[in-house]
């Protein structure tokens, strides 16, 4: 019987709109651009994947245009011709010949095991070891700015049972008008929800050393790479002084640095990012070495879409404990859809379908639309 060969892999740049800014220490996001990759093999059956990046280069290494670019320059041409099912020679051969983009690497890495489970009739969290839940529960961003405006979202989320914990995108203002703006959504929520907060790496050690103090001390239940990623010794001094546990996000950019961080002690949760990591496997060793070393896990996003968040799910659903949830609410913040059914969100939680693959498929017209000319 003749092996199932990859024949061609397709990337398309897509800009969708937003129903809001959303506002990070770093950037502030008018859109979201999704790299959409496509995987066609021999037998015919076409895989799905998403690169998708925050903020562009404000955020990372990595930018659309420069995945689109290096999946159709690079890492697409060395994979015409190999085998479709085996994922992890595919997977090897990329990181052989290319250093990093793990984003890209995601983004094929996706489409392969999309387009496996196609073949094989399964969902894709059964290729990655079988699911042991149907759904996962969701968080939600509060990133207005306007404590007002961000306690009424709230409040509303509350209310339709969409979300019952948010995360907070502080550190771009002045520190107290920032810990003022937490501390007042915390206690107008009260216990009705779990409120955090994510600092993309805005503080020094001496602010974050008091204002970690302080939210801890105000009911907030976790604090999210508060200080830069490249001073080691600060998180672990933080994550051993702070009263909130803290995790660690752009400190991971890599299955060895989630080995490192654990082994420093610099965090006492992990975000798990399958972008970050190179893909729903590589997101999987991550969680591994973070259970062995007793680091407790959240399960990340990049704001994906539909495309992207489903190949994070799948993963995250095969995990035995995920203490914190997940954030896995970037289709909720786009206006516009390239998917024929959008992801079911329900009783605070994002379910996971038992349909072959992802359980997506594109809505070409909707695609073609919004792919970028």
């Amino acid at each position: 019987m003749s092996p199932i060969l990859i024949e061609r892999i397709q990337t398309i740049i897509v800009d969708l709109p937003t129903i809001r800014p959303h506002k990070l220490a770093m950037h502030t996001m008018q859109q979201q651009t999704l790299v959409i990759v496509r995987v066609q093999c021999s037998d015919g059956i076409e895989g799905i994947g998403e690169a998708t990046t925050i903020g562009g280069l404000a955020y990372g290494n990595e930018s659309p245009e420069s995945i689109k670019q290096n999946i159709d320059s690079h890492l697409g041409p060395l994979l015409v011709g190999q085998e479709a099912a085996n994922i992890n020679a595919a997977m090897l051969r990329l990181d052989k010949a290319a250093k990093g983009n793990t984003f890209a690497k995601s983004g094929v890495e996706s489409a392969l095991l999309d387009a496996q489970g196609k073949r094989l009739g399964l969902p894709v969290s059964e290729l990655l070891g079988g699911r042991v839940r149907d759904s996962l529960e969701v968080a939600w961003t509060l990133a207005s700015g306007n404590t007002a405006k961000d306690i009424e979202e709230a409040e509303r989320m509350l209310d339709i049972r969409r979300h019952r914990i948010f995360k907070l995108k502080i550190g771009a203002g002045e520190v107290n008008a920032d810990l003022n703006h937490v501390i007042a959504i915390k206690q107008a929520l009260g216990e009705r929800a779990s409120v955090r907060v994510d600092v993309n790496q805005a503080w020094d050690e001496s602010v974050a050393l008091r204002a970690c103090r302080v939210l801890g001390d105000n009911g907030i239940d976790l604090i999210e790479q508060p200080i830069s990623r490249i001073n080691r010794g600060g998180q672990v001094r933080l994550n051993q002084r702070s009263p909130a546990p803290i995790m660690a996000d752009e400190s991971i950019e890599s299955v060895e640095d989630a080995f490192s961080l654990a082994a420093d002690g610099a965090a006492s949760i992990f975000a798990l990012k399958i972008a970050k990591n190179g893909g729903p496997r590589a997101v999987l060793r991550t969680a591994q070495i973070a259970e062995a070393a007793g680091v407790a896990l959240y399960g990340g996003t990049m704001l994906e879409g539909a495309i992207g968040t489903l190949a994070s799910a799948h993963a995250f659903v095969t995990l035995n404990r995920l203490t914190w949830g997940t954030e896995l609410f970037g289709p909720l913040l786009l206006t516009e859809e390239i998917v024929t059914q959008a992801p079911v969100y329900r009783d605070f939680q994002l379910e996971v379908p038992r349909t072959p693959g992802l359980g997506l498929s594109l809505d070409e017209e909707r695609l073609a639309f919004f792919a970028r000319k």
